[in-house]
């Protein structure tokens, strides 16, 4: 008790400096200043009593989430589904796949008034929470309304267990809330579990991440798109990449263009805020580009094409020949590799992949990514694939067999979500039931 009130005081205390990185982050980016209420308090949308509330922090959950909320709009269509972010990427994604059909917040920041508030308008029964989004106050606010609450398709990695020991009594707390976890795997299991959840509560569920939805068309609008805007030219990809990794990328592009002059770069940075910076820096370095909001095609003279805009990477992966995934030459931990996968693309990374250790461990088991150091091991890497047109296609095909194999996640969490909702839904007839 006494911890979690020096956590709420701390919370308290970091609330103006949360408030001053929002808003300089919303001068880059006024998509940051949207709504800006919503993460301490004000403004949250007012639901019907009752909706299920699915939190997804940024695009890439969201993205995972998609077959669940479907699902689950489907099952319980009487009731509002709420899904909150915490990046605007998210709440795009939210809103461009779902448009009106589910209601959308912004999560408040742990400040005991704020998360009031967010639950006296909202009125969710259940909470699903996708993967490791621990808040101590939102969950306590949680055990207090008796909302039963689910980290669905949770990790945990080592390294995080021995930061959360540190506060281990405080966290101990936080998971003693009824909470069930779904976790992605038996070590992940294992290491809530030592962390304080309950062992009853704990099950293993799987990974929702390998049950995405491909777009319908998606292979042939690729073609599409490479016949207008690359045209019969060796195209290799660096999607979701992060400061100073764009010029890491750039220097490998470089060496490629050594080896095999008519390759064509597709470069996508990971936050819509950077597509200006990265487009100023491809004109300081002298490269030939054109960008997608041009709706210019690369000619002779251009060998990158610059993608600024949001929701397309699964296009460009389309319509690309080779995959690298950013977030892993730098220490960010690496974005979703399922998605060049499922496509049939050759996979490369960098070192940095502890966001997504697991499904890195089973392409790296079955040889279905190559992992470099350095800008010179990808240019390598790059430039053997465009030579050994087998080796790329075998490495493709890999991948989406490791899909295929460990679909059946979402199957085995909504075998879990559906008792405790139905619970919740009609508390009296499960009690009779029982």
């Amino acid at each position: 008790m006494l911890r979690r009130i020096a956590y709420t005081a701390v919370t308290y205390l970091m609330s103006p400096i949360y408030a001053i990185y929002w808003f300089l982050r919303g001068i880059g980016n006024r998509a940051y200043r949207d709504r800006f209420g919503q993460r301490f308090g004000i403004g949250y949308p007012l639901l019907p009593d009752g909706c299920i509330w699915i939190h997804a922090v940024s695009v890439g959950e969201v993205q995972a989430a998609v077959p669940l909320i479907r699902t689950l709009a489907r099952q319980f269509p009487e009731r509002k589904l709420l899904i909150t972010t915490v990046t605007p990427t998210g709440a795009a994604r939210v809103r461009a796949v779902f448009g009106d059909t589910v209601a959308h917040s912004y999560l408040p920041f742990e400040i005991p008034n704020a998360i009031r508030n967010f639950f006296e308008a909202t009125r969710p029964i259940i909470a699903l929470i996708l993967e490791t989004e621990i808040w101590p106050n939102l969950y306590h606010a949680c055990g207090k309304r008796k909302i039963p609450l689910i980290l669905v398709s949770a990790r945990i990695s080592p390294k995080s267990v021995a930061r959360y020991r540190r506060l281990l009594p405080l966290f101990s707390e936080t998971l003693s809330y009824g909470i069930v976890i779904a976790a992605q795997s038996e070590g992940d299991a294992r290491r809530f579990r030592d962390l304080g959840a309950s062992a009853e509560r704990t099950r293993v569920t799987g990974n929702i991440k390998f049950d995405f939805e491909t777009s319908d068309g998606l292979p042939d609008k690729g073609r599409e798109f490479r016949r207008r805007y690359l045209g019969d030219r060796p195209a290799w990809i660096a999607a979701s990449t992060h400061d100073k990794e764009e010029d890491m990328v750039l220097a490998a592009h470089r060496k490629v263009l050594a080896a095999q002059p008519d390759a064509v770069l597709i470069l996508v940075p990971r936050h819509p805020e950077r597509f200006n910076a990265v487009e100023s820096l491809l004109r300081k370095q002298g490269l030939g580009f054109v960008t997608r909001t041009s709706g210019d095609s690369c000619t002779a003279e251009h060998s990158i094409f610059l993608g600024n805009t949001m929701g397309e990477v699964p296009l460009f992966y389309a319509a690309s020949d080779i995959a690298f995934v950013g977030g892993t030459l730098v220490p960010v931990g690496g974005h979703n590799l399922l998605e060049p996968a499922s496509l049939g693309r050759p996979v490369i990374t960098g070192p940095h992949l502890f966001n997504t250790q697991d499904i890195a461990d089973k392409f790296s088991e079955r040889d279905a990514c190559i992992v470099v150091q350095s800008e010179a091991e990808l240019a390598r890497a790059v430039i053997d694939l465009f030579d050994n047109p087998s080796k790329a296609e075998r490495m493709g095909r890999e991948g989406e067999q490791i899909i295929e194999k460990n679909r059946g996640a979402l199957q085995r969490l909504l075998q879990l979500l559906d008792p405790l909702i139905h619970a919740v839904i009609n508390p009296s007839g499960s009690a009779s039931a029982r």
